[in-house]
C-alpha cells in the first residue's frame, strides 16, 4: 500500500480546466458547457452534483477523455488533454484513469480475476503478473475466495467492489465514479463510499464522483454544483 499522501504533496494541481466549452451540433446545436474554470488538486476528494440536463455528465466525459471539447484547456496531471486520436485518448485513459460506473460494465462471461486484469491486459502485462496484480486488488476489496466466481454469482456490492478493484489495478492517477453508489441499497452504498474514502485517505488517490445523492456528496471533502452548463460559485 503507497504512504498516505504529505499535506503538502495535495497542493499539486491533479486536474486543471480553463474556459472549458462545449456545444453538440445537430438540427438544434447544444450548447452544453459554458466556460468552466476547475482546478481540482492531487489527492482530493470531489463530487459533482447537477441537475438532469446540467452538464455534469458531459464533464465527466471530458475529464475521462471519452469526449473532446471545443474551446478552453484541459490539463491532466501535467498533460494537456486536446485534439488527441483516438489511439492516444485510449492509452491516457487506460494509464491515468480508473472508471467506475453506477452499472458497474463488468464482462459477465469473465470470471472476478479476469475482469480486473483485463486492463493490464491492454497494457501489454504478461498474463502471470496481470494475475497476481489482480488478486492483490481482489485481496484489498475483501474478495479473494470470489476471485473465479462470475458477476451474476455476486451481490451489487460485491460487483461494485471487483469494479473498483478492476479501476485500481493500473495504479491510476484519478478516479472517475459516475454514480458508484447508484444501482446498490442503502446499507450497501454507505460501505462502498466507505471505502473509497478509506482508498482516498490511505493511497492518496484523487477521486472525482458524480452523485445526484446529497449523503453521498456530504461525505467528500468538496462539493462541485453545476447548473446550466457553468459551476455555480
Amino acid at each position: 500500500m503507497a504512504s498516505p499522501v504529505t499535506p503538502s504533496a495535495r497542493y499539486n494541481t491533479m486536474i486543471h480546466l480553463h474556459g472549458i466549452h462545449k456545444t453538440y451540433f445537430g438540427a438544434q446545436p447544444l450548447h452544453v458547457l459554458k466556460g468552466i474554470d476547475l482546478d481540482i488538486a492531487e489527492g482530493e476528494l470531489v463530487s459533482i452534483m447537477g441537475a438532469s440536463g446540467s452538464g455534469k455528465s458531459t464533464l465527466l466525459n471530458i475529464l475521462g477523455i471519452l469526449d473532446d471539447y471545443d474551446e478552453g484547456e484541459y490539463s491532466l496531471a501535467g498533460t494537456l488533454i486536446k485534439d488527441l486520436s483516438e489511439t492516444r485518448a485510449a492509452e491516457y485513459r487506460n494509464r491515468l484513469i480508473g472508471f467506475i460506473f453506477q452499472s458497474f460494465n463488468l464482462i459477465g462471461f469473465k470470471t472476478a480475476v479476469e475482469n480486473v486484469e483485463l486492463p493490464l491486459f491492454y497494457q501489454g502485462v504478461s498474463r502471470k503478473k496481470r494475475h497476481q496484480m489482480a488478486m492483490e486488488e481482489l485481496a484489498k476489496m475483501g474478495l479473494t475466495d470470489w476471485a473465479e466466481h462470475y458477476p451474476n454469482e455476486m451481490s451489487g456490492g460485491q460487483r461494485q467492489r471487483v469494479a473498483i478493484a478492476r479501476a485500481l489495478v493500473t495504479r491510476p492517477k484519478i478516479i472517475l465514479a459516475d454514480e458508484p453508489t447508484g444501482a446498490l441499497d442503502s446499507k450497501t452504498g454507505v460501505e462502498v463510499m466507505e471505502l473509497l474514502k478509506r482508498l482516498n485517505r490511505e493511497e492518496g488517490i484523487t477521486m472525482v464522483i458524480v452523485t445526484h445523492d446529497p449523503n453521498v456528496a456530504a461525505q467528500t471533502n468538496r462539493i462541485i454544483r453545476i447548473k446550466d452548463g457553468v459551476i455555480e460559485e
